[in-house]
């Protein structure tokens, strides 16, 4: 009794734990952007913001095209999500159901790629899209971003297609339905949970990706946040609630989509686990 007790309390401090430095510095970020100049740099510290403003949300849309960067983010995304997940379902069910020859080669190889970190990628990324002109555009980045998550997308997806009765597929083939059709109208309706999670990881990846956006569209007409948030540091200033402000407009997005979908996501993760 005593030894389940404190296993239960042990299970809550560390859940505790992790929610805390979870959250933290998110709270952090959001109630430095309602403070002013003057009080973040007060001795002693102030938490909790005495005088919240929303000035440095102002500040933030007047000294930048910032909504500018945000549908730029918003764009770029939403692209490399939809063809990634498109190119990872394909995939991922011609691992899953053809005979493929060496298919666990195969699958170890996108695990490998799945740690390939992207710098080592930026040289010839970079000599190949200007080659080609499309540096400063939308599908420029689109591409290298729907490529970076295609490794785990594939393997997220893998997992759950490997579970579906092959019967499903089998009478809709006979029906008249081709691969693709069985794919589209039975396989993927039945992995929502991992096209789910497999697109938010893709969604969020790209989202956040700074290195790739800064060398491959570094104007002004396709800049996205990560990369314009930046620019609001001088050489001898760092504005920390105006960069705070920016941030949390920065999170919003991600935080919405969580929030909304977060039994899909807890659902598409643990169901993932425990297929694969």
């Amino acid at each position: 009794m005593r030894r389940s007790l404190l296993y239960r309390l042990g299970i809550w401090l560390a859940g505790l734990v992790i929610v805390v430095n979870g959250l933290f510095p998110a709270v952090w970020i959001l109630f430095t952007s309602l403070k002013t100049e003057a009080e973040l740099t007060r001795i002693p510290i102030t938490y909790w913001p005495q005088e919240p403003t929303l000035a440095n949300y102002e500040r933030a849309f007047r000294e930048a095209p910032l909504l500018r960067y945000f549908l730029n983010s918003l764009v770029v995304a939403a692209g490399s999500t939809v063809l990634c997940v498109t190119v990872a379902a394909m995939a991922a069910y011609s691992l899953a159901r053809l005979r493929l020859a060496h298919a666990g080669t195969i699958l170890l190889l996108l695990v490998a790629l799945a740690m390939f970190p992207p710098a080592t990628l930026l040289v010839p990324l970079y000599q190949i899209f200007t080659g080609l002109g499309l540096r400063n555009t939308y599908l420029g980045l689109i591409l290298p971003h729907a490529a970076l998550s295609l490794p785990v997308a594939v393997l997220v997806l893998y997992s759950f297609f490997k579970t579906i009765p092959r019967d499903l597929e089998a009478a809709a083939l006979v029906d008249g339905c081709t691969r693709l059709g069985a794919l589209r109208h039975v396989v993927v309706p039945l992995s929502g949970p991992g096209v789910f999670t497999a697109a938010l990881l893709a969604f969020v990846n790209s989202w956040d990706e700074f290195l790739l956006a800064l060398t491959l569209a570094p104007g002004k007409e396709v800049r996205t946040l990560p990369v314009g948030i930046t620019l609001y540091q001088g050489e001898y200033l760092f504005p920390w609630p105006l960069i705070s402000a920016a941030l949390v407009v920065a999170m919003v997005p991600v935080a919405l989509v969580i929030a909304l979908f977060q039994e899909r996501i807890v659902s598409g993760l643990t169901q993932g686990a425990l297929k694969g």
